[in-house]
């Protein structure tokens, strides 16, 4: 199965990788069907005001067990969050990730998905924590679908 460049880029020197000890924010995501696992660690800039969607992402790393697809899609939606609010992050899509990479094979787009979902679950968990997941309903209705 080839992959691009930039995906065999992205799996040979992955960004952002390994884990945040003082994290805020620890989201993880699973495929029972694959096997790839993904732990994606958020540390936080809080804003001033008190829309926590205004909050950015001052540090974000992840850990994944999982093929070359896996690991560039976990790579590559790290440099897209990083230093977005959780408004911008948490709207990118499965789409965004492929775009960015290049191109996935078809039977790997599964991996930008579990990818996506990561970040959708960490903004969702740094929310709950804060106590303010109420506040946001498409954020907090937002759930993983069993199989990608």
């Amino acid at each position: 199965m080839p992959y691009s460049e930039k995906v065999m880029e992205h799996f040979k020197n992955p960004h952002n990788q390994g884990e945040i000890f003082d994290a805020v924010a620890i989201g993880e995501v699973g495929n029972p069907l694959c096997g790839d696992m993904m732990k994606i660690y958020l540390k936080i800039e809080k804003d001033n005001s008190d829309n926590r969607l205004k909050d950015k992402i001052k540090d974000i790393k992840f850990e994944t067990l999982g093929c070359a697809a896996a690991i560039a899609c976990s790579s590559i939606l790290t440099d897209m969050a990083n230093g977005k609010n959780l408004k911008q992050a948490f709207n990118i899509e499965k789409v965004d990730i492929v775009k960015g990479l290049g191109e996935l094979p078809p039977v790997k787009l599964h991996c930008s998905v579990l990818a996506s979902d990561g970040l959708k679950v960490v903004v969702q968990n740094y929310l709950r924590d804060q106590g303010v997941l109420d506040n946001y309903q498409d954020i907090k209705n937002f759930k993983v679908k069993d199989s990608h």
